[in-house]
């Protein structure tokens, strides 16, 4: 049985490169990790919502009041943790990828060049008047601009 593949042409729904911003491509929400969960509950969150990254949160004092303290578990660092080159036994030490932000307005080409210069694969959207994370915007998310966006 041979099986041959449709050609199928993006959605009028998906904006260009050009015309998009992180809010228009961007997963809404973001899956969290206590900060002392441990290594085996991080991958089952991992595989139990088929994300590549969680992000690490909670409120901690500050100078100035308290504050969301948070960082990002991405797969490879779940990777190394399991196979013990690394001593991350909890969600906090294991959140070694350096957390960048964007905001939902921001042009997609911008965070894309962001994602570049940070070496980073997925970017935590911030929203400026609440100062907390709102959803994660991945490279996979930009692919899918740059595959079926407007022509």
């Amino acid at each position: 049985m041979s099986v041959t593949a449709q050609p199928i042409h993006g959605s009028y729904l998906m904006p260009s490169l050009e015309h998009a911003r992180v809010a228009d491509v961007m997963h809404a929400g973001i899956v969290a990790a206590a900060p002392d969960m441990s290594l085996t509950q991080v991958a089952r969150l991992m595989a139990t919502h088929h994300v590549h990254c969680v992000a690490v949160g909670g409120i901690s004092s500050a100078a100035g009041g308290e504050s969301l303290v948070w960082g990002i578990i991405s797969d490879i660092d779940l990777l190394r943790a399991g196979l013990g080159t690394d001593s991350g036994d909890t969600a906090a030490s294991m959140a070694v990828t350096p957390v960048v932000t964007v905001e939902p307005v921001a042009p997609l080409r911008d965070a894309g060049e962001l994602m570049l210069s940070h070496g980073a694969s997925h970017l935590v959207v911030v929203d400026p008047k609440i100062g907390r994370p709102v959803g994660l915007l991945s490279t996979l998310d930009i692919a899918g601009v740059l595959a079926w966006g407007e022509a």
